[in-house]
Order: structure tokens, then sequence, then C-alpha cells
């Protein structure tokens, strides 16, 4: 491997390392050839997010630029093109060596481009048309690398995982995404319990939520208990090398749901995590579970 690649890939497994902590634990847990293309996905990922979310300072016009520029590069890469950057090699050979499909490439690429221009859904319709760029494709992106004993039944297992994930940070992190004025819950649900915009960034202000607050909270447990039903056949179904660590993934953000009802469904109080302690328990507890056990859905029982 060249000196470029390698920087690129150890790049990649830096910013994984620092801003994905729950799904870096778990990716220790694979082989090691396959955590660097791990480590590649996260890499793209969150620099791609990071242009959106970390450039507050400038125009959204300019942040749309910022990203063209960089998915501009990336394309020109999958064409055989000389990529001068310093990330985009590692994700670039990742996909030639499982030949991943572009196709979800594009589609995560153009969900981050909508967060600059959207800030609330309509419908939960409407959310999951934005999730399946920001989280379903990541699950199918993933799969090839992860190996499965049948790669089209895991499939959509492995998009409805994305969906729990993703669904799971934006109960998590109401506070930080109003902060950057945008609303994750759907405007529908909103309405069904009584919350208006004004109330989520009254509760902000005041670090409490209010009754119909927790129960639209309630609410959205319950619907990302769904996707973490409907991701758990997918489990068993990868290649046994591979099952440690997304049983882990499983469990712990599984386990932000737990935190969250522990502590009244007021995801204003506090950030809901799951203790370090417990975090290395569940990885232990992945790597002593034989291959092919069936996984817990996570979080409260569903009403």
């Amino acid at each position: 491997m060249d000196t470029n690649l390698t920087a690129a890939y150890d790049r990649c497994r830096d910013l994984h390392r620092r801003h994905g902590r729950t799904y870096y634990l778990a990716t220790r847990l694979l082989p090691a050839w396959k955590r660097r293309h791990v480590h590649a996905l996260y890499g793209f990922t969150r620099y791609a997010d990071e242009i959106v979310d970390r450039t507050e300072d400038l125009r959204p016009a300019e942040r749309a630029a910022r990203l063209d520029d960089w998915g501009g590069r990336f394309v020109a890469g999958l064409h055989g093109e000389p990529v001068d950057d310093p990330l985009l090699p590692a994700v670039l050979h990742t996909i030639a060596v499982f030949d991943l499909d572009r196709d979800d490439f594009a589609s995560f690429l153009k969900s981050m481009a909508m967060d600059l221009t959207i800030h609330s859904y309509r419908t939960y319709d409407h959310l999951l048309d934005y999730m399946e760029g920001s989280a379903a494709v990541i699950g199918t992106m993933m799969l090839p690398i992860l190996g499965s004993s049948d790669p089209v039944a895991a499939r959509e297992p492995a998009r409805q995982l994305g969906f729990a994930f993703q669904l799971t940070n934006f109960i998590r992190d109401v506070v930080e995404d109003l902060d950057r004025g945008r609303t994750y819950l759907p405007d529908e649900d909103l309405t069904r319990f009584g919350v208006t915009r004004d109330d989520l960034l009254a509760a902000r202000a005041a670090g409490r939520a209010t009754e119909p607050i927790r129960e639209l909270v309630r609410y959205e447990v319950t619907r990302a208990q769904e996707h973490y039903a409907a991701a758990a056949p997918g489990v068993t179904m990868l290649a046994p090398a591979s099952q440690a660590c997304i049983r882990t993934a499983y469990a712990l953000y599984g386990g932000i749901l737990g935190e969250v009802a522990a502590q009244d469904f007021d995801v204003f109080a506090r950030r809901a995590v799951v203790p370090g302690r417990r975090r290395l328990a569940v990885a232990a507890r992945a790597l002593l579970t034989p291959t092919g056990t069936p996984v817990t859905v996570p979080g409260p029982p569903v009403r």
C-alpha cells in the first residue's frame, strides 16, 4: 500500500476514533483487515457531515459550494482521475476492493446537501426519504465489507439498522439539532402530541421537557424500536467474524434508548449516553456470544 493511501486510511481511523466512539469500539471487534475499510466509510461520511455542520460561520451557499467541490473530486476519483485529498483515496480504494454501489454514495451526498436547505420534515415518510440517503445506504455500503451468507436477504435488515441508528441519534440529539436550526422529529408528530417548535426551544432554554414533549419522545423511541426489530434478523446473516461487531453496535445504540427511558424521556435534562463501563461489558459479552445467536430488541417495551 502506498504512503498516501496509508495516510488516508490513518486519517479516516482518526476521525472515527474521535467522533464515533460507540461504533469505533464495535469496529475493534472486526478482523484487522476489515477495520480500515469501515474506518474509510466512516471517514467519508463524517467529513461530508463536517462540511455541512462544522462550517456554520459560512453562508449555506458557501457550504453547498464546498460540499459540491468535495463531491466533485470524489466523483472524479471514481472515474480514475488523480485525487489531491488527504481522505478520499481510502474510500475510493475501499469502493474498488468491494465493488460498492456508487449510487449509495450519490444518495448520501444528496442527503447531506438537504441539510443545508431543509430544517424540518412534515411527515415521517419525508424524514425516511432523507434517512434513505443519510442512514439506510450506510447499511448497504457496509454489508459487502461485513460479509453475509445471504446478501440479498440481509440487505433490508442492513437498511433498517441504518434507520434505527439514525433515529436513535435524532432522539438523543434534539438539543444539538435545535442549536443548528433543525428539527428531525416530524411536524406531524409534534402536532399529534400538541408540541410546537417554540415548545422545544423553551424546553432547551429551561433544561427540561414538558409532559407532552416526553410523550412525543416516548413515541419516537417506540418507532426506533420497530426499526431495530426489523434489523435484528440481519445480524445472524452476517459472516461469523463480523457478528460480534454489529451485535455490539446494535446493543450500544439501542442502549441509548434505554438511557432515554431511564430519564423519563427527557432529552433536554441531559444527553443520554451509555456509561463507559457498560460499553466495555457489552463488547466483551458480544465476543463471548456464539455466532448465530439472535439479538434482543433494545429499549423499553413497546407499548
